[in-house]
């Protein structure tokens, strides 16, 4: 049995406009996760940057703790390392890409103890939320359910996406933590916006589902999240609404935040790039930008 695996997973982006805590999406951008069996049962990291935040390691230490419970097998130590380029706290799934990467390290250096649906399962009670997970490991378009007041994972369903679409993305160079977010939800939502999102939620899911993918243009309405988030990132609306007029399908801000996107014909995403670009150009922020493809695989082994 291998004591290597390197693991690659997919970005993702959540929510998708009405879709909150439950739609992902996985994205044609990638991290690299190595992860070694070493001696003992302890968790380090094994990268060159000194730098490499300490709750990293909380956090892996909090997987493998979960994985050797779920699994009741025998432990062994961790070291891991990742390298990616999907910028880290901009709504893109960040921290699913090392948790769920090195998870997946994991199973695989213990004989694949876990499907890949117990691996979001997993990863889902640790975050509170299936969206980035059911995305970044299945692949796919994803609707995951996720029961909070429980903590209870209860499926996902998946569907590929075709590669005759775009996924445009400007991603400002602002931290958003997701928790920090949150924090500015409202506790109450009046009865008809909560009605009205639904209905774009479920409207959205059908195009995907179906893959009529011209119908997602009657799929901007969302009341639950995007209104209290999108005015602390300078310019994200304006970015979102300039790339549909440049002739996006639609397009939403990804996850918390700050990262916007919207989803394109190929032949349109040029255009639907730069006019989401000027927007953010006419601002003092710095910025990263992504034309992209959707994944239909999810996180994968490499070797």
């Amino acid at each position: 049995m291998s004591d290597t695996v390197v693991v690659r997973v997919p970005a993702s982006t959540s929510n998708c406009g009405p879709g909150f805590d439950t739609l992902g999406l996985a994205l044609g951008l990638y991290g690299e996760v190595t992860v070694n069996r070493t001696d003992g049962e302890g968790v380090s990291y094994c990268g060159e940057k000194v730098d490499f935040p300490p709750t990293a390691i909380e956090m892996i230490e909090e997987v493998a703790e979960s994985f050797w419970h779920k699994t009741n097998s025998s432990k062994f130590g961790i070291s891991f390392d990742i390298v990616s380029d999907a910028p880290i706290a901009r709504g893109l799934g960040s921290s699913v890409m090392l948790r769920g990467g090195v998870l997946h390290g994991i199973n695989h250096l213990a004989g694949s103890l876990l499907t890949k649906d117990e691996e979001v399962e997993l990863i889902s009670r640790i975050e509170g939320h299936p969206d980035n997970a059911s995305a970044s490991i299945m692949g796919g378009f994803t609707v995951a359910r996720f029961c909070a007041d429980s903590n209870r994972y209860l499926g996902t369903q998946k569907y590929p996406v075709s590669d005759s679409l775009a996924f445009v993305v400007v991603s400002p160079d602002l931290e958003i933590k997701t928790e920090d977010s949150r924090g500015r939800l409202p506790s109450e939502i009046e009865f008809s916006k909560v009605v009205s999102s639904l209905n774009s939620l479920a409207y959205l899911v059908g195009a995907f589902a179906s893959a009529d993918y011209e119908r997602l243009s009657d799929c901007r309405v969302d009341h639950i999240h995007e209104p209290h988030r999108l005015p602390y990132i300078p310019k994200s609306k304006e970015a979102i609404l300039a790339g549909i007029k440049a002739g996006a399908l639609t397009g939403w801000l990804s996850g918390s935040g700050s990262s916007v996107l919207c989803v394109s014909r190929k032949e349109n995403a040029e255009s639907v790039l730069a006019a989401m670009e000027s927007e953010f150009s006419s601002v003092v922020i710095g910025y990263q930008s992504f034309v992209l493809q959707a994944d239909n695989d999810g996180v994968t082994a490499l070797n």
